[in-house]
């Protein structure tokens, strides 16, 4: 049967373009998605592709493609798809107008960021869908540009709840998490059938099944092989063959069939394999100055290897490859000198390429011009263009001084697009040329955030500690920067690093006094230092500065990301919950403002933590989701300390063992000796929360042997006292108590003073306990720790229980089981109840959470809309459409009953639902 508008199905392909049907009917009806078609060249993807967009029926088709000659130039691809909707770009957000704007030159200004960017297509293109259902098709996309590449496949994770498809071609993989159509050689029934209509001479049966099967199923290959065949082969068949390099053998066709033309149409197909945009105009004003006449055409055409109209179209993107790879260096050379010679001053970047592509030896006036391709590029935020212009430029410089230059310039735009190994090669280039103390510190420099970026772990720190050494005579605040960096490093290894490392750091950076008025970066440093080499005492004053410049004081969008987690971690050494939740909510801002995908997992995380802490597990959930999207956008990303953290304050016993387990591996081949520091903190937790205070004991004994990260040390620290004092273990509660003091007592945050008495009470006895036990509760609600004022809570029920006080007990613990119930923190919350049936007070059955009947994407749309974001502030915060959003926020309207925003923010403050307002969504 046809269906409607539709036509028949194609040779061999029926389950294929059923299953495009049925995705087609999805999009149209608002169910959004994104498709690939994967497959070796030459087996049907493009057919199939054209096939989709004829039976899109009502829908507006937009196609772009991928060229192998142009895959180092920026956004050309994308530029293809959003052209036709650029006339709607006032519809965008400022910020999406102005990255969308300069990725594409329009506008000159900063360099776009890449996930802004990602976000302004997304919006560009749900915004031409709203008004006709749209399918984007992009074929050969293992050629895309790696900025298209990185826009198009952040908007086909992130479309949902719009009629807007994406379907991609291609030939390799890097589109991982999509839907995939895999496509394998036609039956053999259907592979015959394709054979006989391509042959011209009639064949025996056996020789047409022999030839089928060697092509096994190929459609190009039985389409395309049978032209280059003799009689003789055609007698015999293919004859003794490679099967699996089928695509090879379609290029050796092609290649032998260009062979046979004629010498000036031969290299007319060069010049037009060397230019691959397809304007025909250009091919004719190259071949002209070739001296090449348009008769040459003729002989290409009839052979079927190209057309030329107004564009120009290869049969195959094979047939371009052959040609190229046919014709010797010379000649390539001169095509590109020709298409140098005629690409106007509209297309510099172009010309650059084609001049440095037909340049012999070395030729400064190419290298010049592609280092201004380079700047361009970098404007544009073409980081991979900008590295592959600086490169080739290195190849065609002769002074070496200059050559060094560019090798290091070229070695910071390939770290920068995260090509590691091709960063180091060109370091060692530019390390080979003539004495240069900045260029040797700017290159160690390099080399030390290259080791940071392959490893969160130790590796980095000696690399960064002699490049600041170097920047000393240099540049004295920039050494400072470098020091802090490697004090990072340091930290960051903790446990698994050298511990005589930090130490090292510290004191070198105390050698290098700061100006006269320090920046945020130089207190912050000298604090660090000074806890270091002088203890808590000397650096308390100095990080109180420290933190505080931070909260005040304007920072560059590079400071904002290099230094505002260790502000955070400088916070939480003070015990300053105001200090932490002010920093790390404008980190974590700033880095979704400005897509800075390497440093938000992180920035989630460190404002996760404070969730945690203040039993906001919704929230934190919310953020560890987001983590975990940029991860797997980016394939890169810290150890999961939000997921293992959730488990863990949830209680969920399989859950937590499964995550630390994960945790603990990934951190040991990262080299992260913080993590594995979390990580046991973490089971100390989870312990105390069930009440196995022997293997509490153990882990918060073993987390507190780690000076190197002092702020979960202190952490630790608590949870050890509590164990050991269940446990019997007198002296080591007494010392960790003392520990802990001398971290509380040089500050001055309610929440050193709660944590201090609460530790204390434990050690207590009689009125004593309970003054400590009601200082406790006194000082932590005065912060937004409520977490820690429900573990309070219960310690006192018990410590009432056990002084056989059941009534006073009862109200305690009453108040620590409602409130673990309601922030989710079921361990806790059966170890209170199990504490409050003892006292005499059986409990009633647990009350249906906030959010439980919901997804997690709806989750954390309803978070956002609750603190009062608007569809607009959501949709960039998650990475998703505002429609998308809209979506989700009715359906979370409609299953918590409630109609308004302020309903909605009261139910999750409350756990339960307040009617009111009618206000929409």
């Amino acid at each position: 049967m046809v269906l409607p508008g539709r036509p028949t199905v194609f040779l061999g392909r029926r389950a294929e373009c059923a299953l495009f049907d049925r995705w087609q009917d999805a999009v149209k009806a608002g169910r959004g998605g994104a498709l690939v078609v994967l497959g070796e060249p030459g087996i049907g993807k493009s057919a199939l592709l054209d096939h989709m967009a004829s039976t899109a029926v009502g829908f507006r088709v937009v196609r772009a493609a991928g060229v192998e000659a142009e895959a180092e130039l920026p956004f050309g691809v994308l530029h293809q798809v959003c052209a036709p909707f650029l006339a709607t770009l006032e519809h965008l957000p400022g910020p999406q107008q102005n990255t969308l704007a300069a990725a594409f030159g329009l506008r000159t200004g900063a360099a776009p960021d890449r996930f802004i960017l990602g976000l302004a297509v997304l919006g560009l293109l749900s915004e031409a869908a709203s008004h006709q259902p749209l399918i984007c098709v992009i074929d050969d996309a293992q050629w895309l540009d790696p900025g298209s590449a990185q826009a198009l496949t952040f908007v086909a994770h992130r479309v949902g709840a719009e009629p807007l498809g994406l379907v991609f071609a291609t030939a390799g993989g890097g589109l991982g998490g999509l839907q995939q159509v895999v496509l394998t050689g036609l039956g053999p029934g259907d592979a015959r059938a394709l054979l006989r209509s391509a042959l011209h001479v009639p064949l025996d049966e056996e020789v047409v099944d022999r030839i089928a099967a060697e092509a096994r199923g190929n459609p190009l290959a039985l389409l395309e092989l049978p032209r280059a065949m003799t009689a003789a082969g055609f007698a015999c068949g293919f004859g003794p063959t490679d099967t699996a390099a089928v695509p090879g053998r379609i290029e050796d066709s092609f290649r032998s069939r260009v062979l046979r033309l004629p010498p000036a149409t031969r290299m007319l197909l060069l010049v037009a394999a060397a230019e691959p945009t397809g304007d025909s105009a250009l091919l004719w004003r190259a071949a002209a100055r070739l001296g090449i006449g348009v008769s040459a055409a003729t002989a290409a055409e009839a052979d079927g290897l190209l057309s030329i109209g107004t564009q120009v179209v290869f049969r195959h993107p094979l047939v371009r490859s052959a040609v190229y790879q046919a014709m010797p260096p010379s000649q390539r050379r001169a095509a590109h000198r020709a298409l140098a010679d005629v690409t106007g001053p509209s297309e510099p970047d172009r010309r650059a390429w084609h001049r440095a592509q037909a340049a012999v030896g070395f030729d400064e006036e190419a290298a010049a011009e592609l280092e201004g391709s380079a700047h361009r590029a970098l404007a544009r935020g073409g980081i991979a263009a900008a590295a592959a212009f600086l490169e080739r430029s290195v190849a065609l410089t002769a002074d070496p001084a200059a050559r060094a230059e560019r090798a290091l310039r070229a070695a910071r735009a390939k770290q920068q697009a995260g090509a590691y190994d091709s960063a180091l090669d060109l370091l060692a280039l530019a390390d080979r040329g003539p004495e240069n103390e900045l260029r040797a510190a700017d290159s160690e420099l390099l080399r030390g955030q290259i080791a940071f970026a392959h490893s969160f772990g130790g590796g980095a720190t000696p690399v960064l500690l002699r490049a600041a050494r170097r920047f000393e005579s240099i540049d004295v605040s920039r050494a400072r920067d470098v020091y802090l960096q490697a004090l990072t490093s340091a930290m960051l290894a903790g446990r698994l690093g050298d511990e005589c490392r930090i130490a090292e750091v510290a004191h070198s950076a105390r050698r290098v006094p700061a100006a006269s008025v320090p920046r945020a970066s130089d207190l912050l440093l000298d604090g660090l230092t000074l806890l270091i080499v002088e203890g808590r005492d000397a650096a308390v004053p100095v990080l109180r500065r420290a933190v505080s410049a931070f909260t005040t004081e304007e920072l560059a969008p590079e400071e904002e990301m290099y230094w505002l987690w260790l502000a955070c971690h400088g916070a939480g050494l003070l015990w300053d919950d105001e200090a932490w939740r002010l920093l790390a909510t404008r980190l974590l801002r700033s880095c979704e403002e400005r897509g800075a995908l390497s440093i938000l997992p992180m920035a989630a995380a460190t404002r996760a933590g404070l969730h945690l802490l203040s039993g906001e597990l919704l929230q934190a959930a919310s953020l560890a989701e987001t983590a975990a999207d940029v991860t797997f956008m980016t394939g890169a990303g810290p150890v999961p300390y939000t997921e293992v953290g959730l488990a863990v304050f949830r209680g969920r016993e399989n859950d937590a063992a499964t995550a630390i387990a994960t945790a603990t591996r990934d951190a040991m081949s990262r080299g992260e000796g913080m993590a594995l520091t979390y990580l046991l903190w973490a089971t100390a937790v989870l312990h105390n929360g069930a009440g196995r205070y022997d293997q509490a004991l153990e882990s918060a004994r073993q987390a507190g042997a780690d000076s190197s990260v002092q702020r979960i040390r202190n952490w630790a620290l608590a949870e050890l006292i509590e164990a050991a004092v269940r446990t019997g273990h007198q002296d080591l509660a007494d010392e960790a108590l003392r520990e802990l003091c001398r971290t509380t007592r040089p500050c001055t945050s309610h929440w050193a003073a709660g944590i201090e008495a609460h530790c204390r009470a434990l050690l207590a006895v009689g009125a004593e306990a309970e003054d400590l036990y009601r200082t406790a509760l006194e000082r932590l609600e005065r912060t937004g720790l409520h977490a820690a004022v429900a573990r309070v809570h219960l310690l006192y029920g018990e410590w009432l229980r056990r002084e056989r006080r059941n009534l006073e007990a009862r109200d305690q613990l009453r108040q620590a089981h409602e409130m673990f119930v309601r922030y989710g923190m079921d361990g806790f919350a059966e170890r209170a109840r199990g504490e409050l049936s003892a006292a005499g007070e059986p409990t009633r059955k647990r009350r249906s959470r906030f959010g439980e009947q919901l997804t997690p994407q709806e989750r954390r749309v309803a978070m956002l809309a609750a603190e009062g974001a608007t569809n607009p502030e959501i949709a960039s915060r998650l990475f998703i459409s505002a429609s998308t959003v809209d979506y989700h926020l009715r359906k979370v309207f409609r299953k918590l009953k409630v109609t308004t925003r302020t309903q909605l923010a009261r139910l999750l403050q409350d756990g339960q639902p307040i009617p009111g307002d009618t206000d929409q969504p």
